[in-house]
């Protein structure tokens, strides 16, 4: 009789934590919604592009809406990161470089996800438009705003108003077809940069 195998007291578990499974879900949704859109993927086609079972799917996400809705998030939040780690490699006072920093790096964070932009937010846009007057990308620079003018960088009577504004003239540009080219991106970019220093009453370097 062949005895049993040693069960491992300390063995682990095969299963992946709950988020990594959330991470791949999106991932997949993500690449399958870019290829053949939200209405023609199926449920079954993520969990399958994900390698988990379609119950899984439901742990974590109640409807495709509800994984773009995810999706969205996730894009403004890499934006914003982006956003504060740029800004922060400026040095403290350097409020000209913060807010220049802080233009081309939302700019660079929308343009480098494009394709996913413009299918969370134009093809399959949010039920209301609150997001263009609030959110966390705007909060922050009516944060720095503030920070600057308390600093003198600059004078600006309402930075709430100033942020919406500046935040929709750059979403504006950026959702517009541009030159892809190296050249033609860093002349976008620059051309961001000078209309929000501009804006604060800043020189801008472009005439």
């Amino acid at each position: 009789m062949v005895p049993p195998m040693p069960t491992d007291p300390v063995a682990k578990p095969r299963t992946k934590p709950a988020e990594e499974r959330r991470d791949e879900l999106m991932r997949s949704a993500e690449r399958l919604f870019l290829e053949k859109g939200l209405e023609q993927t199926t449920i079954e086609e993520i969990t399958a592009g994900a390698g988990v079972a379609k119950g899984t799917f439901y742990l974590q996400f109640s409807s495709k809406a509800d994984i773009l809705q995810a999706l969205r998030a996730r894009f403004v939040q890499g934006v914003l990161d982006g956003i504060v780690a740029a800004v922060e490699g400026r040095k403290g006072q350097d409020w000209r470089g913060k807010l220049a920093a802080w233009s081309t790096a939302c700019a660079s964070g929308y343009l480098d996800a494009a394709g996913l932009h413009h299918l969370a937010f134009v093809a399959e846009p949010p039920a209301t438009r609150e997001g263009l007057s609030r959110n966390i990308l705007i909060d922050h620079l009516s944060e720095l705003l503030a920070a600057g003018a308390s600093g003198d960088a600059w004078s600006v009577d309402d930075p709430g108003f100033t942020a919406v504004f500046l935040f929709n003239a750059l979403h504006g540009v950026v959702n517009q077809p541009v030159d892809e080219t190296p050249a033609g991106r860093a002349e976008l970019l620059r051309k961001i940069e000078a209309h929000f220093l501009r804006t604060l009453g800043l020189a801008s370097g472009i005439d």
